[in-house]
């Protein structure tokens, strides 16, 4: 399933068509799959109409279908079994600047399971999983260049002369609560992706105004305040 920033503004534009809309409501309420039949009844429309519908909800990865017999009967003689829809496992998340808050729950929540069980420091843990995180990144480029990477993890990178400026912070709401945790998080993510595709840059915190904290400057540059460590 293509989970990428355009796929998911297709899937949602999808829903734009009202009927279409209607039935993708109708089904995902009901306690158990529907079928054609039953969701054009139910919305007063004709078959064709909401058999179009749902296999355009299906082709976006909407919903899910099934086989099943209704009449209960197996065997010769018992007919073909129903084509029946319900909700799909696909999630859409999307937000405008784009953020990464499941990305952020998933290191978040993985970094208190390892401090639990080592005793250690829950925001080492945090950097810790940030930076494999990163570097998890970092391998499954296949190629693809170092802003491409950054811009698909919605960081927005705006390349100049000092280095690379990160326009957005992927993880912003929470950020505001929890500054020093998240800017450890970006720093230590950052340099975990840097390192693996072996690319001449250092992670820095430098918050300015509007960007993210991190910075990605040549290695080996000087600054003024030095390289911050979270």
């Amino acid at each position: 399933m293509d989970t990428s920033w355009d796929a998911q503004v297709q899937a949602v534009a999808v829903l734009e068509e009202p009927t279409r809309r209607r039935l993708y409501e109708y089904v995902v309420a009901q306690p158990a799959p529907v079928g054609r039949d039953e969701a054009a009844t139910a919305l007063g429309i004709p078959r064709n109409t909401a058999a179009f519908h749902l296999e355009r909800l299906t082709e976006e990865g909407l919903l899910a279908t099934c086989f099943e017999r209704r009449t209960g009967r197996s065997g010769p003689g018992a007919g073909r079994p129903a084509k029946l829809y319900h909700r799909s496992d696909r999630e859409i998340d999307l937000t405008l600047p784009e953020r990464q808050y499941a990305v952020a729950g998933r290191l978040l929540a993985a970094a208190v399971t390892d401090a639990e069980a080592s005793g250690g420091s829950p925001r080492e843990a945090v950097n810790r999983r940030a930076r494999d995180y990163g570097e998890s990144l970092g391998r499954t480029a296949s190629g693809s260049s170092l802003t491409r990477i950054l811009a698909a993890h919605g960081f927005e990178p705006r390349p100049d002369k000092d280095g690379i400026a990160l326009a957005n912070c992927p993880f912003q709401r929470i950020a505001k609560d929890q500054p020093q945790l998240v800017c450890g998080m970006n720093l230590h993510l950052l340099a975990g992706l840097i390192s693996t595709l072996e690319l001449p840059y250092e992670a820095r915190l430098e918050p300015t105004p509007g960007n993210c904290c991190v910075r990605l400057v040549p290695a080996g540059l000087s600054s003024a305040g030095g390289q911050e460590q979270a």
